[in-house]
């Protein structure tokens, strides 16, 4: 089974840049927050997705549209999304597949159970 498929903890790569899900790397939060207000940015944006959530099952086209731009901005907030936190010039990998990306060697040994380590440039 992959690292994290079968929990709820995903995998975070050894910079902390990313959480692996099903094998895709997704941008984690900024680690700089400070934890007050990565606090409530997180709920806004639990409050943002239920609201989304609700709209969806309403039908309502403007509050879905509301709710959405609020997931954005909490998520841009939050280092998710937008430009990217770090600022050593490496490219955001969102959303490519872990195993190819300079990631992939690192993410060999989780997969067959190692310790881990940095990834290959």
């Amino acid at each position: 089974m992959a690292p994290g498929a079968g929990d709820r903890t995903p995998l975070v790569t050894p910079d902390g840049r990313y959480l692996v899900v099903r094998g895709r790397l997704w941008r984690a939060s900024d680690p700089r927050l400070d934890p007050d207000r990565r606090e409530g940015l997180v709920a806004e944006l639990m409050a943002a997705r239920r609201a989304k959530g609700a709209a969806l099952r309403s039908g309502d086209d403007h509050a879905r549209g509301a709710a959405r731009a609020r997931v954005q901005a909490a998520k841009e907030a939050l280092g998710e999304r937008g430009p990217v936190w770090w600022d050593d010039g490496a490219p955001d990998l969102t959303r490519h597949l872990a195993r190819t990306t300079p990631y992939a060697a690192w993410y060999a040994e989780q997969e067959d159970g190692g310790a881990g380590g940095a990834p290959e440039a």
